[in-house]
């Protein structure tokens, strides 16, 4: 991806709120590249929440850079599934942000639970 000059804030650097677009936009790519849809799961009931997220900033970005992010699965418990991501900058490989995003499922009643569907993600 690349930054765009309107996601910097007045130091010239990306808006830390919008580091979370980029992660998001990279695990609703990784469930595409697992035959999966966001919106899919959506309509037919599948609920998923970020439930927590742990962002460490380690390198600001600034407009024009060119960066990766990378999406690697765990699941430490039955309803819980972590999506552990990195953002790198392209040309040099330097870790921009570490990121640990717990999300679950979440029932009719708003309970969570893991659905068959998740399955593919792992």
């Amino acid at each position: 991806m690349k930054v765009r000059d309107y996601e910097c804030d007045m130091q010239g650097i990306v808006n830390n709120a919008i580091y979370q677009h980029y992660l998001e936009h990279a695990r609703h790519e990784f469930l595409i590249s697992r035959g999966l849809s966001f919106a899919d799961l959506t309509a037919a009931g599948v609920i998923i929440v970020v439930a927590k997220a742990e962002l460490e900033y380690r390198k600001s970005l600034r407009a024009g850079d060119l960066f990766e992010v990378s999406v690697e699965v765990q699941r430490p418990s039955k309803v819980r599934i972590v999506f552990e991501q990195k953002i790198r900058l392209r040309e040099s490989a330097e870790v921009a942000l570490k990121a640990r995003i717990t999300a679950t499922a979440v029932n009719e009643r708003n309970r969570p639970y893991f659905p068959e569907e998740l399955s593919a993600l792992l």
